[in-house]
């Protein structure tokens, strides 16, 4: 190797030279986006082997094009609880496929609001998701309207400036909760996803949805209250899981069988689950004795039984939120979507034993 090519670094044009091809197939083998003769890829790969060459400088590349490549992708929160969550992990899926398939790398980051400066400042990036219904505010929006970088939402933060993936959850909870009803049942609660900061799992008042941090939770909850009679209970989980929904089971299962619900409309397929281990834990049947649905229709084959659930595909979401991220780094100016959702009948609703 010539003193030269030891004391600076090693570029494009040289391994082109060693090889004796142009930089532009040079180039098309790195970048495998064209035909080059297997003979010729093999030099070049061979070239770029005797000077170290690890490839075309990504910084340099963006720089050329006016891209970083790089989407954001925020997750309120740890992002411990989105990676326990199957439907949450299904929307990231889903998302990652389209941006992979665009040639775009995927920034996760945990947003828990008050960072300052928040980390997102540090990154180049070309668009930023909030791919998990999060709250109705996020001070990130004031900061990337500045940057003008496109933001695509499921359906918060509120603000004009983010499209979004939308689902009636209003009127899917409704659905669910009507399908009790149609049952017979009288006697129905509700479980909530958390409405604000997080608190042990408790009763709350119809009057605290007014002041719900969370629009899909409120929502869904307002779609309960539709259908059912305003005084049947409310209980908000610390967090959308198993071991939350089964404390909030028990709050309103192990009381006398006169007070008890014979149906229970949780907010997510895991707040579901949890019910259902309480109501087994304190002797009771699903469903001859309970009704309880869910919200997701994800896959939970140790709960051994058929979730009536709203059914939201996750994978699919996720798609389509690539999608639009795809349509506004293209330079349209996509509109926000409804993503249709439908309900379930599974073997955790019948009627009131």
């Amino acid at each position: 190797m010539s003193p030269s090519r030891q004391t600076r670094k090693v570029t494009l044009r040289d391994v082109a030279e060693l090889a004796g091809v142009s930089i532009s197939t040079a180039s098309l083998v790195f970048s495998g986006k064209g035909p080059v003769a297997a003979t010729t890829a093999e030099r070049v790969q061979a070239a770029a082997v005797e000077l170290a060459y690890a490839g075309p400088d990504p910084l340099a590349s963006s720089l050329r094009q006016g891209r970083a490549g790089t989407v954001a992708v925020i997750v309120e929160d740890r992002l411990l609880h989105a990676f326990r969550d199957p439907f949450a992990l299904a929307v990231l899926d889903g998302l990652a496929q389209e941006l992979d398939a665009m040639g775009t790398s995927m920034l996760l980051i945990a947003d828990h609001g008050d960072a300052q400066p928040h980390p997102l400042a540090a990154h180049a990036i070309d668009a930023a998701i909030f791919p998990l219904c999060g709250r109705t505010d996020s001070p990130l929006v004031s900061h990337l309207l500045a940057r003008h970088i496109p933001m695509i939402g499921a359906g918060a933060p509120l603000h004009d400036g983010v499209t979004h993936v939308l689902v009636d959850e209003r009127g899917a909870s409704a659905a669910a909760t009507r399908h009790l009803v149609d049952l017979g049942h009288t006697r129905l609660a509700h479980v909530l996803m958390p409405i604000g900061a997080s608190r042990p799992t408790h009763r709350i008042a119809i009057a605290e949805l007014v002041q719900a941090a969370y629009p899909d939770a409120r929502e869904r909850a307002r779609g309960f209250l539709d259908v059912a009679d305003p005084v049947s209970p409310l209980v908000e989980a610390e967090q959308p899981d198993v071991a939350a929904g089964e404390v909030a089971g028990r709050l309103l299962l192990d009381v006398p069988s006169d007070k008890r619900p014979t149906g229970i409309v949780a907010q997510s397929d895991l707040l579901a689950a949890g019910v259902i281990r309480a109501a087994e834990s304190l002797g009771l049947r699903v469903p001859q004795d309970v009704s309880v649905t869910g919200f997701d229709g994800v896959d939970l084959p140790w709960l051994d039984r058929q979730l009536t659930t709203v059914v939201q595909p996750g994978e699919a979401k996720g798609r389509v939120l690539g999608d639009l991220t795809r349509r506004a780094l293209a330079g349209e100016s996509p509109r926000s979507e409804a993503f249709a959702v439908s309900l379930r009948v599974g073997d955790t609703t019948s009627g009131p034993g």
